[in-house]
């Protein structure tokens, strides 16, 4: 999850600092605690780098000229050692003549710690695994001779996940890279090439892009990049031409790029759905094959994600059991390959990611192949890992989503749940025309829908501000709403640092209720018609112990009034896509809330957006 950007080019033009500082600034949205660059600089590359935001860095450098042609930046997120100067990336071995920086987990770095400390007298300066890779590499290189040779010698020796870039004094005019479950890609410029962790990192300068697939090495020049397979010989690989724009990776106006996601949710909807649906209403999943034939031999589906990907299985889970009546059960990823869990060839895997490089995910996958599981993949970043591993893939067209608490990525993530679940249904022959047709409308209605709850941002806002002192807060909720409830309370937690918390509403009276006091905020969603006067009964329930309600419900349940003592309405919907509404009033009671405490809304705490890392 840490940000990395490496730049060549031509030794004529001293742009290296400017180009990587503007790449790492273009990956902040990853989050991360230090940031540092290293710079070839008169025979040696000289390393700065600080605690805390990149404003730090640009301190420290200052007006210092750093006349390079080639660099690597990093934005680091802490795993091994606390945020402090010295366990900044880069990192350099004792002589300085290699510099490496690393995204993953070194899970052997103890045992070639040891072997480096007692057979080489290696003095470490950090406490992170990723230290070891820089004394190895130049360890190696002493026997080798050769760049490349130290390269692949070191990652030999190396257990875990990594993204690895690494430079080198002696042969100054190239960067390595190898890639093992982090995701890496290589920017194609004139005169000057890139190596970085997500495409945002050079977009202003190249729009040619090389995925790097995993157990692969890449060597970039400024005139050239090779690929190098898991054989360590030449590959071939299509260039990959990005076409959005980076304006899209900018604010727009809004104050936060949270805020301009969550407007954005209309067009991403609209977006995801008229790609897929054909001028006879027919459903094309992006062209997969999956015949009545392959959907009557599943006996099970399993939807496996994380964090909001998760809620949105939740989701997914009641429209694919109701449409395509199939059981389905969805799991934690970092839970489900530790179970030993019942799969096989007649299983459906679906897994759901917005950045396609989640490490939980991408390993419940694989395992779940491994079984012999047909895996089926949502995912928003095109040619991500999770996405080149799957049997099928179905792309959100979200567009880039910078800030760290997912929006967009979630809604668009849901519509894909329903195209499947009415796809598997329609094919499968366990829903009508006449609601195939119904539920189509629904979802095509919901662009302009969305535009009219997102009209009453101003009410929300207010609301918000009211309450914004709270810290402990119930989210509740009965069938879909509960998985939305789920996803509203992890937005406030994670944007606000609230202590939320969120359940089943019929679960409340077996234990839960017990916390209920005088003034306790609930926010309680009752959007089902089929379970809107028990959802009434459990408001009733917080409302005896003194609890202040806020229920989110559909245009003309008017009555709930009776009980809650604010509503906001949703515009009426059938029950099954109400949960692509009502998520929207949470989004925006979150953003409102951390706005008035005064948090770091689109980088909060601790968080980051691509967690590749178990």
């Amino acid at each position: 999850m840490c940000g990395i950007v490496g730049y060549v080019g031509e030794p004529k033009e001293k742009q290296a600092k400017k180009i990587i500082i503007e790449g790492l600034k273009r990956l902040e949205y990853r989050g991360y605690d230090s940031a540092g660059i290293a710079l070839y600089v008169d025979g040696v590359f000289e390393t700065r780098k600080h605690v805390g935001g990149l404003e730090n860095l640009e301190k420290i450098i200052g007006d210092e000229k750093f006349n390079s042609h080639i660099g690597l930046g990093h934005t680091r997120w802490a795993t091994h050692g606390a945020p402090s100067d010295a366990n900044a990336h880069p990192h350099s071995n004792e002589d300085n003549t290699v510099t490496i920086v690393h995204n993953g987990i070194i899970e052997n770095y103890l045992e070639l710690k040891e072997v480096l400390a007692e057979k080489h007298g290696v003095k470490f300066k950090s406490e992170t695994d990723s230290e070891v890779i820089a004394h190895l590499i130049g360890i190696n290189y002493e026997k080798e001779g050769d760049f490349l040779k130290a390269v692949h010698r070191t990652v030999d020796m190396m257990r875990g996940a990594y993204a690895l870039v690494a430079v080198c004094s002696h042969e100054p005019d190239k960067i390595i890279g190898v890639r093992k479950d982090a995701p890496m890609i290589a920017g194609i410029g004139k005169g000057c090439n890139f190596i970085a962790s997500d495409i945002p990192a050079f977009l202003k300068y190249v729009r040619e892009v090389l995925i790097i697939e995993n157990n692969e090495t890449v060597i970039v020049t400024k005139d050239d990049i090779t690929i190098l397979g898991s054989d360590r010989k030449p590959v071939s690989r299509e260039t990959m031409h990005i076409s959005w724009d980076v304006d899209a990776a900018e604010k727009g106006g809004y104050e936060h790029f949270m805020l301009k996601e969550i407007h954005e949710q209309p067009e991403g909807i609209r977006e995801t759905l008229t790609k897929r649906i054909r001028e006879d209403g027919m459903i094309n999943l992006d062209g997969i094959s999956m015949t009545k034939e392959d959907i009557d031999g599943f006996n099970k589906v399993y939807i496996v994600a994380c964090g909001t990907a998760y809620h949105a299985g939740l989701v997914g889970k009641h429209a694919i059991e109701k449409m395509a009546r199939i059981p389905v059960e969805v799991d934690v990823a970092s839970e489900f390959r530790y179970r030993d869990p019942f799969v096989d060839e007649k299983t459906l895997f679906i897994a759901i990611s917005q950045s396609g490089e989640t490490l939980d995910t991408l390993a419940a996958l694989r395992e779940a192949k491994k079984k012999g599981a047909r895996v089926f993949s949502v995912v928003n970043v095109v040619g991500s890992s999770v996405a080149r591993e799957s049997d099928d893939v179905l792309y959100t067209w979200a567009g880039p989503e910078i800030a760290v608490a997912s929006t967009k990525a979630y809604t668009t993530q849901l519509i894909c749940m329903y195209l499947i679940a009415l796809f598997m249904g329609k094919v499968r022959g366990t829903i009508d025309e006449k609601y195939y047709n119904e539920i189509l409308s629904e979802l095509k209605a919901m662009p302009e829908k969305m535009k009219t709850l997102l009209a009453q941002e101003d009410k929300i806002a207010k609301v918000a501000k009211k309450f914004h002192r709270k810290e402990n807060v119930f989210f509740i909720g009965r069938g879909p709403d509960c998985g939305v409830a789920y996803e509203g309370s992890l937005k406030l937690k994670e944007i606000s640092y609230i202590n939320s918390f969120a359940i089943a509403a019929g679960e409340l009276k077996h234990g839960t209720i017990a916390l209920m006091e005088q003034d306790t905020l609930v926010i309680a969603l009752d959007t089902q018609d089929c379970l809107f006067e028990k959802m009434l009964s459990n408001i009733v329930e917080t409302k005896a112990r003194g609890a202040y309600v806020i229920a989110v419900a559909k245009e003309g349940h008017r009555d709930i009034e009776v009980e809650a003592d604010y509503v906001i309405y949703i515009p009426d919907c059938r029950d099954e896509v109400s949960p692509i509404l009502s998520v929207v009033p949470l989004q925006v009671f979150a953003y409102y809330v951390a706005k008035e405490r005064g948090c770091n809304i689109d980088k909060p705490k601790n968080l980051a957006k691509s967690v590749t890392v178990e």
